[in-house]
Formats: C-alpha cells, sequence, structure tokens
C-alpha cells in the first residue's frame, strides 16, 4: 500500500526542518564561542564588534542577523548560557555531598571558581560587554542569581531557614556581588574568601523568620 501524498508530503517536510534547525544550532553555537573568544581576547580594552565576532565564527552576516537582532541579544545569550553551563556544574558539585552543609559549601566554591584564572578573564570580558545592555532591559542585564539561588533552597530548607527562597536569593546576589568585586580587582578568590562566603550562607540560612 503506498503512502498517501499528503503524509509523504508531511514527513519529507519534518526531516528537512529537522536537518535546518541542526544547521542553526550549530550556527549559533559557533557564534557563541567565537564571540567569547573575542571578548577575552579584547579583555577590558575594547568591545567586541560583531565584525571581529562573524570573522572568528567563519560564518557570514546573514547568519549572525539570522539568530541575533543585535550584539546585545547575542550578550544576553551568551549571559544565558553561562549561566545554564554554570548551574549543571554546580549542582553536580553538589550532588557529592551529603549534608547541607557541604552543598552549601561546594554552591560557594562553583561560583566563586568564575573568578579564577582563564575562566575568570572570560567572565570578566563577557561582563565588560553588556556595555549599553541594561539600557535596552528594564531589569537591566540578566543576572544568574536568581538560578544560582534555586540551587541553594533545598539546602537551605534543611538547615531550617524560615523563609528558603528569600534567604538563598539573599546569599546568591551576596556572593555574585563580592565574585564581581574580585573580577574588576583582577584577584582569584582565596580559601579564606570561600570561608567566610560560607559562613555567611550557613548565617543566613539559619535566620529565624
Amino acid at each position: 500500500m503506498t503512502e498517501p501524498a499528503d503524509d509523504l508530503a508531511h514527513r519529507i517536510a519534518q526531516r528537512t526542518l529537522a536537518k535546518r534547525g541542526d544547521n542553526y544550532a550549530n550556527e549559533v553555537r559557533l557564534l557563541l564561542d567565537a564571540a567569547v573568544a573575542v571578548m577575552k581576547r579584547s579583555g577590558t580594552a575594547s568591545r567586541a564588534r560583531v565584525a571581529d565576532i562573524v570573522a572568528e565564527s567563519g560564518l557570514s552576516n546573514d547568519a549572525f542577523y539570522r539568530h541575533f537582532r543585535s550584539k546585545d541579544a547575542l550578550v544576553a545569550a551568551i549571559l544565558e548560557d553561562g549561566t545554564a553551563r554554570l548551574c549543571a556544574y554546580v549542582a553536580h558539585q553538589m550532588s557529592k555531598e551529603t549534608t547541607p552543609e557541604g552543598q552549601v559549601r561546594r554552591w560557594v566554591e562553583g561560583v566563586m571558581s568564575q573568578g579564577v584564572d582563564d575562566v575568570g578573564a572570560a567572565t570578566r570580558a563577557v561582563l565588560w560587554n553588556t556595555g549599553s545592555l541594561g539600557e535596552n532591559r528594564e531589569a537591566g542585564p540578566p543576572s544568574p542569581s536568581g538560578p544560582l539561588a534555586g540551587l541553594l533552597r533545598a539546602p537551605f530548607a534543611e538547615l531550617g531557614s524560615a523563609d528558603p527562597e528569600f534567604d538563598a536569593t539573599l546569599a546568591a546576589h551576596a556572593t555574585i556581588g563580592v565574585l564581581v568585586d574580585h573580577l574588576w580587582r583582577r584577584v582569584s578568590p582565596a580559601r579564606r574568601d570561600i570561608d567566610r562566603i560560607t559562613a555567611f550562607c550557613l548565617r543566613a540560612a539559619a535566620s529565624e523568620g
């Protein structure tokens, strides 16, 4: 029995769309990685240009604007991508601990690792390139605080926090603030910094409502 013409057309169209989707996903990844490479190379001396990013990616201007309406849109995507990667890494590190105290420490270590060596240089460069990003967003540039705070809610609740969501958000904002300070001062977080931030987070979790 032959396949109905409409079903055949739909199947072929879906296969074509799937291939195109894979190609587009590859283009986006090339642009994201190229942008980070250009930004890291330029540091805080100059902001990356779309032309530089396109050249680094080996793609075309058409490919860039197929996915991003502006460089600000690309930077926002880099921040979102970086946050997702960081959250996955921190969650994996936390999963190695069986106590809430240990999980909180792993969380602090994971977040502050963004200020060390090459990772710190790349993070600082991306932040430098946020530029006017906040001018076009009522809430300012996208922040990793929310997703990272989500990882602290369960251990904070286990530690007795009366309001785990609020306390985790407070701890996340404070920790990221310290991280940013280290990035701009070009100082890698030391062990004593990790200890003090961990102690602060544990006190925040133990606060009474």
